[in-house]
């Protein structure tokens, strides 16, 4: 058996779950081993992304963990990051016309 953590963060709550799993477990069966829908229903475990220390996987069912690995669920944006740095832009014109 090996130790690995499962994270997610919700939009006002962050939680981490240590879990033990079986040597060559997958990071898709450490996501199910934490239960962690249990605490956060909105995570549809077979659809959302996951990734290790912040590395996206692109094949959750079959990359192998690591003692001490941690699995990461990320959940969709809430903004558009170029719709932001725009919206941002416009403001520090605006700040500088305005400016004597």
């Amino acid at each position: 058996m090996i130790k690995v953590e499962v994270a997610f963060a919700g939009q006002k709550v962050q939680k981490i779950l240590t879990v033990e799993v079986a040597e060559g477990a997958t990071v898709y069966e450490a996501a199910v081993a934490s239960n962690i829908v249990a605490l956060f229903p909105e995570i549809d475990i077979e659809s959302v992304p996951m990734g290790i220390f912040g590395k996206g996987i692109r094949k959750p069912r079959e990359q192998v963990l690591r003692a001490g690995d941690r699995v990461e669920l990320y959940r969709p944006l809430v903004a558009d990051p170029k719709v932001i740095r725009a919206r941002r832009a416009e403001k520090l014109k605006a700040a500088e016309k305005s400016a004597p």
